[in-house]
């Protein structure tokens, strides 16, 4: 009897595992899925054959030191971060992993550039690659709204709208940019020791939060200014592995605007997949294989939606996309992350909704938890 391929996956409690679980495991793998949270969503696929709990990730010796562990006591033949401090921590101790199993990542001293906004930045800069223009002091900012982005990790943000705002920000941890005005889009690859394997482009078409943030519901496209900077950025990098460059497309001259790398997998995973670019099997044959064969091509003009719990977010702070919401629910070509064969993670996805919906609502950070940028005219 042939014995399946085992694949480990982390962080099972997020949106995009659950959509490389539910892939990996129709695609015929063994997949064990990783997480601190008994209740993380993946656990409750189908397509899930295998939990596994493990430490918080933030404690980075008990975290290794688990998966060094399990690892040496049983047979896994792939092991996939996708959450920010998992992929950092990984590709940090990829050496002391990797007599025990292959792991599809970027070595270490690219990944400290791609998860830093620094020297992202500084990169960019390099390459002649446009992005928010950057303030090194209080004293060069010109004009507000500015954005302050945490160094590390998406999603830390804070809309600044004058010089008292800044006065409580720890200035060390954060970098300061120029606010842009525009619609988001992504560039994803996948990359074999610095050669390109797949892509896609994707366009947000609804967040939240509704300033900027992770997309609720998103459409695939394709434009080749977009995919000419994000194949330039990460080139240098020699990157292995999934990666995301996020741009703005500036209001204001139509130039896309590098935002940051994301050096991991990526919340709207599931358009890809739907689009004909099915990332986490690449991935998978990739680390097996030592090659896979390149896609190039994919559907655009697809939708996807993740319904809970971000576009309910998205539309308790912005009512007036309901319509827009329930025109997509009979649009062929838009699809979401329901699947009606394996619906136990999606019970879940409601119930939790509706904590964070209250939660939200009680701390006054459903509409505006980055701030609210002033919009310029």
């Amino acid at each position: 009897m042939v014995q399946k391929i085992k694949i480990l996956i982390t962080d099972a409690g997020y949106k995009h595992t659950l959509g490389a679980v539910r892939s990996l495991g129709k695609a015929g793998f063994f997949v064990i899925a990783m997480a601190s949270n008994k209740k993380a969503q993946s656990f409750f696929s189908r397509f899930c054959n295998e939990k596994l709990i493990c430490p918080d990730p933030r404690n980075e010796g008990q975290f290794i030191q688990f998966l060094i562990d399990y690892l040496e006591k049983n047979r896994v033949d792939v092991l996939i971060p996708v959450g920010y401090l998992t992929t950092v921590t990984i590709s940090k101790h990829k050496e002391e992993l990797l007599p025990f199993v292959k792991i599809p990542i970027v070595d270490y001293g690219s990944m400290q550039i791609a998860c830093n906004k620094e020297k992202t930045m500084q990169l960019a800069h390099s390459l002649n690659i446009p992005s928010p223009k950057g303030y090194s002091s209080i004293t060069d900012i010109d004009e507000f709204p500015i954005v302050a982005k945490g160094i590390y990790e998406s999603g830390q943000i804070k809309y600044i709208k004058s010089f008292e705002n800044l006065k409580h920000l720890d200035l060390n941890n954060y970098i300061l940019q120029e606010y842009i005005q525009g619609e988001g889009y992504g560039f994803y690859a996948l990359y074999n020791h610095g050669t390109i394997r797949a892509f896609f482009m994707h366009k947000r078409v609804r967040e939240f939060p509704i300033t900027g943030g992770a997309s609720t519901c998103a459409e695939s496209i394709f434009d080749d200014e977009l995919k000419k900077v994000g194949l330039e950025l990460l080139r240098p990098l020699r990157w292995h592995g999934v990666a995301m460059v996020e741009f703005k497309k500036d209001a204001r001259d139509g130039k896309f605007k590098l935002i940051e790398i994301n050096p991991k997998f990526w919340g709207s995973l599931d358009l890809a997949i739907t689009s004909g670019v099915n990332f986490p099997k690449l991935l998978v044959e990739m680390a097996l294989n030592g090659d896979v064969e390149p896609v190039f091509n994919y559907n655009t003009n697809i939708k996807f939606r993740w319904p809970f719990p971000d576009d309910m977010l998205h539309l308790f702070a912005n009512p007036k996309s309901i319509w827009e919401i329930l025109w997509e629910c009979f649009d062929k070509n838009s699809r979401s992350n329901l699947w009606p064969d394996d619906f136990l993670p999606n019970i879940l996805q409601m119930y939790d909704t509706c904590i964070i919906i209250v939660s939200q609502i009680m701390r006054g950070n459903l509409w505006y938890p980055h701030g609210n940028p002033k919009v310029r005219k």
